[in-house]
């Protein structure tokens, strides 16, 4: 009972937002055929928006979004279950994945009800008419408060790692982002960070590249790892246009539980932010 879903439970009486089954819930269970999925089943997702045709969720550090090699059950599926409960559907519920996060990244993550959305917001998303806003804390401080990163990265297929170079190199795509320090203790710093490009761990490796690698990052050169085994990465914002209704949608992910991340922005104004919250 200790493993289950690739997971190991450090403290089986701890409420683990993961894909920790709940054995006491009921009697059928498919742990790699996961066609049926019962509503015991799922995790405690947070939905923070949710329309006609867009549903976003505030995703932990455990969660994957989409389906891998680890044969977890992704967000992707859960939420379709989660749907058909919801509104009682008879038959087969539609999800579409528009992006994707780190497996141990949080924040928010923006799936698609209908065909029609997913290829609409598929084409926002490669136009990049689509913000994004991370905040992410870092135990160095960088040299300057705010600036722009433009780098050009390299991916590492095998070790899954991109490497940030202050030149061009073959076959490297370019990276740009823009930050500022938006809050800071004696120990750490929180970035708000605005991608310009959106590459392979951008973020991550960029910071790294400054000298400022992600909490509990240790593929990025972080000195230890986080308890829960995440990062302190946190997709926090995103705004569009919505590829529907054609209304202005900003979805904000409310950031981890966690005292860290309480104590840098808890004081945190409006006007330190470059939207309004």
């Amino acid at each position: 009972m200790e493993r289950m879903c690739g997971y190991q439970a450090d403290n089986i009486g701890l409420k683990v937002k993961s894909y920790i089954l709940q054995l006491l819930n009921y009697s059928v269970i498919q742990l790699f055929n996961y066609s049926i999925i019962h509503t015991s089943q799922l995790p405690d997702m947070e939905v923070i928006y949710e329309d006609n045709h867009l549903i976003a969720v505030n995703k932990n550090c455990h969660e994957i979004v989409q389906g891998d090699k680890t044969g977890d059950i992704p967000l992707s599926d859960l939420l379709k279950v989660w749907l058909k409960e919801k509104y009682t559907k008879p038959g087969d519920v539609y999800i579409g994945v528009a992006h994707r996060l780190d497996r141990p990244v949080t924040g928010v993550v923006l799936f698609a009800k209908t065909s029609t959305a997913l290829t609409r917001i598929n084409e926002m998303f490669r136009s990049g008419t689509i913000q994004k806003t991370y905040w992410a804390i870092s135990k160095n401080h960088p040299d300057n408060a705010e600036g722009e990163l433009n780098h050009w990265l390299i991916r590492n297929e095998k070790q899954n790692k991109s490497i940030a170079f202050d030149t061009e190199k073959p076959g490297a795509q370019q990276a740009i982002l823009y930050y500022r320090v938006i809050s800071k203790s004696d120990r750490y710093c929180l970035f708000e960070i605005d991608l310009k490009t959106g590459r392979h761990h951008q973020i991550r490796a960029q910071l790294a590249k400054i000298g400022c690698p992600v909490k509990g990052d240790l593929k990025y050169g972080a000195e230890r790892s986080n308890p829960n085994g995440g990062i302190s990465l946190h997709a926090r914002r995103i705004a569009f246009v919505h590829p529907v209704s054609q209304h202005r949608v900003e979805i904000i992910a409310p950031v981890p539980d966690e005292t860290l991340w309480k104590a840098l922005t808890e004081n945190l104004s409006p006007a330190s932010l470059s939207y309004k919250t």
